[in-house]
């Protein structure tokens, strides 16, 4: 992973000194709260329902071991004991006093980490798979590239105030596991049949009030031209979004507004300017940043199959555990692994200062101290000889992070809701607790395969409803929480093109949402053919069936 340089340290503690007057004389009443709102959000602090909340910058999801000791601690002295891992990688606080931020950001840049532009009209955390430099699918490690993107943006002054905040991840595996389809930039990274690194570009996607698939605007860019074309494609944004209306600033509807082929000639017409300037990517830069992302001295490992043979028949749960939440890696006698958080009866994403400290450890015991967090809202130790996994199992089966359901129904996206965000129409959480009790038997999950079910509590989507096999959006009535269902959205496979869910009908009350997604599962069971998933269950009968089963008038 990459490796703070003396620069780098030296411009977080500055800005961390700086932020510290800021808050000083923000609570001394010489700064108003419309003078301080655009310095805390540059500084990941939200003023939510119930208290501030904080958002650290976990770039590209990838932490070391120190880095999450770190963030244990913060939950554990200036927190409740618990954080909470958010859907872009990142990790959030609920309860800092306002007046501590400065010595939590003091304390998080000791080890090279910090929450700049982790909120407002800014680019924010660059994201990417989740099981990027390990996975056995990839083709080429993105994270050097989420890097190089990182360091160009962060306290870019062309780009300080944008129309609305900016999301770009990339990908470089044949599943798309960072959802490029949705945000307003993704990269899908590659090798050209010369070994060349290349790009395709897509832009105009997002979630939110008005979800849309981003539009693919350049193909086969080659590396070096990575960020005069990013560059390029910015300013016609921020030259031509709209500022006079939030709801349509996103570069969606500029986009939509444009034409994919007005957009791309714009975007054209910029970066003659630029392109082979001085902006233009060195070859020794390119390697330079590669460089930190050199695979870790994996050893060659003892054949255990027969062990974990043994281990598996001994233990279903470990079986079970294994059959789901480990995948094959690309390195021989090695397995990445999913740390659930999503137990019953806990709040998706939710981790206490005892199982961040836990995780923190097994990484440096088991995984060469790299953790990442997943869009899923789990951990993910990305590089476990697979001799250590049942003791690994053994010891998250101890801190409740061996639920054996990655994928599967229960491992739900959960946004905060109602019980947090000031923003929120409906809470969510509550929601998904009461579906984890309701479909809660290991069987019955094992038997419906793979389906993600994501739940938002508001129209911004932060719970990616829209990309859910089975999307929950919570809606206010009148004053009272209603929820719409929507069905068949992904967020892309190797496969397929990601697709947005299709509305089910009128929205429900919360009372109803477990008893509609049950006969939605009922629904899908009758109709399917051998081992067909859900979602290719919904391609193929559409949405019709569904309809009208789930509001046919009882009898």
């Amino acid at each position: 992973m990459y490796q703070y340089t003396k620069f780098d340290r030296s411009f977080i503690e500055e800005r961390v000194n700086h932020y510290r007057e800021q808050t000083s004389r923000y609570l001394e009443g010489q700064l108003s709260e419309d003078e301080f709102l655009q310095l805390r959000l540059r500084n990941g602090l939200y003023l939510q329902r119930l208290a501030p909340m904080l958002r650290v910058a976990i770039p590209y999801g990838t932490l070391s071991s120190q880095q999450l000791f770190a963030l244990g601690k913060v939950a554990r002295e200036y927190d409740r004991g618990y954080g909470h891992l958010s859907t872009r990688q990142n990790m959030q606080f609920n309860w800092p006093e306002l007046a501590e931020v400065p010595d939590i950001l003091a304390d998080m840049a000791k080890v090279d980490l910090h929450a700049i532009q982790t909120s407002g009209s800014c680019i924010r955390n660059v994201t990417t798979d989740h099981f990027a430099g390990a996975a056995a699918d990839e083709t080429i490690d993105p994270r050097p590239y989420c890097e190089i993107i990182r360091q160009w943006s962060t306290n870019h002054p062309e780009f300080e105030w944008l129309p609305r905040k900016f999301k770009i991840a990339v990908t470089g595996a044949a599943e798309d596991r960072a959802a490029i389809g949705v945000h307003d930039v993704g990269l899908r990274v590659y090798r050209d049949a010369k070994g060349q690194v290349q790009f395709d570009v897509y832009a105009g996607g997002g979630l939110g009030r008005t979800p849309v698939l981003g539009a693919l605007v350049r193909s086969e860019l080659p590396i070096e031209h990575l960020l005069t074309y990013l560059e390029a494609l910015m300013r016609v944004y921020n030259r031509y979004g709209r500022r006079d209306n939030k709801y349509k600033a996103r570069i969606k509807i500029l986009v939509r507004a444009m034409g994919v082929d007005g957009f791309r000639a714009k975007v054209d017409e910029e970066w003659s300017h630029s392109k082979g300037g001085p902006g233009t990517l060195p070859e020794a830069e390119i390697s330079r940043v590669e460089a930190f992302f050199a695979p870790p001295s994996y050893s060659e490992q003892p054949d255990v199959t027969d062990a974990l043979a043994e281990q598996r028949l001994a233990n279903p749960r470990f079986s079970q555990w294994l059959q789901h939440n480990v995948i094959e890696h690309k390195a021989p006698g090695y397995a990445a692994v999913t740390l659930s958080t999503k137990a019953t009866g806990v709040p998706p994403g939710d981790v206490s200062d005892t199982q961040i400290d836990a995780v923190a450890q097994w990484a440096a015991d088991y995984s060469f101290s790299e953790v990442r967090i997943s869009h899923e809202q789990n951990f993910v130790l990305p590089h476990v000889p697979k001799q250590h996994l049942f003791e690994l199992w053994q010891q998250a089966q101890a801190q409740n992070l061996a639920t054996a359901n990655a994928r599967l129904i229960t491992d739900m996206i959960c946004c905060p809701g109602g019980d947090y965000c000031s923003l929120a129409n409906a809470k969510s959480i509550p929601v998904a607790e009461a579906l984890q009790e309701r479909f809660d038997d290991y069987d019955f999950q094992y038997d419906l395969g793979e389906l993600n079910l994501n739940i938002s509590g508001c129209m911004n989507a932060c719970g990616h409803h829209h990309v859910g096999h089975i999307g929950i959006l919570g809606v206010d009535k009148k004053g009272s929480e209603f929820y719409q269902i929507s069905l068949g959205g992904h967020a892309g496979h190797s496969e397929l093109a990601p697709s947005l869910g299709q509305i089910v009908g009128p929205s429900i009350p919360r009372a109803e949402v477990c008893d509609v997604i049950a006969k939605i599962l009922e629904i899908y069971v009758d109709l399917r053919l051998e081992d067909e998933s859900f979602l290719g269950c919904f391609k193929r009968v559409g949405i019709a069936p569904f309809k009208e089963r789930v509001y046919a008038p009882s009898h």
